[in-house]
């Protein structure tokens, strides 16, 4: 199981595009890429709610819903609207996936994207066709850092969860992981909120995907 931004895909630029083109349109100002860079991860609902925070639209702390529903809506258009434009994959993510799949391990992509994003943008850089399943932050009731969706997609998988090994890139992945009972590896090159990856719990870290070697 691969997370998809910060770990297959480095979609800043899609995140950059997005969000300050709906900001530009509420002439609200633009915001830092450092900012999104420590806010992505935790699914558009997180980062709309801490824009707003940062940008002082709320009261007492507290983000008025009608406000946050407005604001999120057009920002998903927005990103529809641009997404895989100003995304890439990482160095060694197709030699990384391709390796995988050519070892006859059935892979899953769990992300906080929305499914037919991480869907779009899978098939549009090229390594759609590896995964059995992409599971979006609307497939389940829960989200990650929740284990919900890797205990329910290793089971789809037919697997343990134990059986199933995590790829991600933050504190995020690795809380979903040990949560679910997986072990979990992480990238160094991800976005982990703005801090060192190498502080977060895993059993090993990744310079490239495709440094990792499954046993003959």
């Amino acid at each position: 199981m691969l997370d998809l931004d910060g770990t297959l895909v480095n979609t800043l630029g899609d995140f950059d595009l997005a969000l300050n083109n709906m900001l530009a349109e509420q002439q609200w100002p633009p915001l830092p890429r450092a900012f999104i860079a420590r806010t992505v991860g935790k699914g558009s609902p997180y980062l709309i709610r801490q824009t707003l925070l940062h940008l002082g639209k709320d009261e007492n702390g507290t983000v008025d819903e009608a406000l946050y529903e407005r604001i999120h809506t057009a920002y998903q258009q927005h990103y529809s609207r641009i997404n895989g434009r100003d995304s890439h994959l990482y160095p060694g993510v197709k030699q990384g996936v391709e390796h995988l799949h050519a070892a006859g391990l059935p892979l899953a992509c769990i992300t906080n994207k929305p499914t037919a994003h991480a869907t779009e943008l899978l098939r549009m850089l090229g390594i759609g066709q590896y995964f059995s399943f992409v599971h979006g932050g609307d497939r389940f009731e829960r989200r990650k850092p929740d284990p919900m969706p890797l205990v329910e997609t290793a089971r789809m998988l037919g697997c343990e969860p134990v059986q199933v090994l995590m790829i991600g890139d933050s504190a995020n992945d690795s809380q979903a992981a040990h949560g679910a009972g997986c072990p979990v590896v992480l990238v160094r090159y991800g976005y982990n909120h703005g801090e060192p990856v190498d502080r977060v719990p895993a059993l090993g870290y990744l310079e490239r995907l495709s440094d990792l070697r499954c046993a003959e």
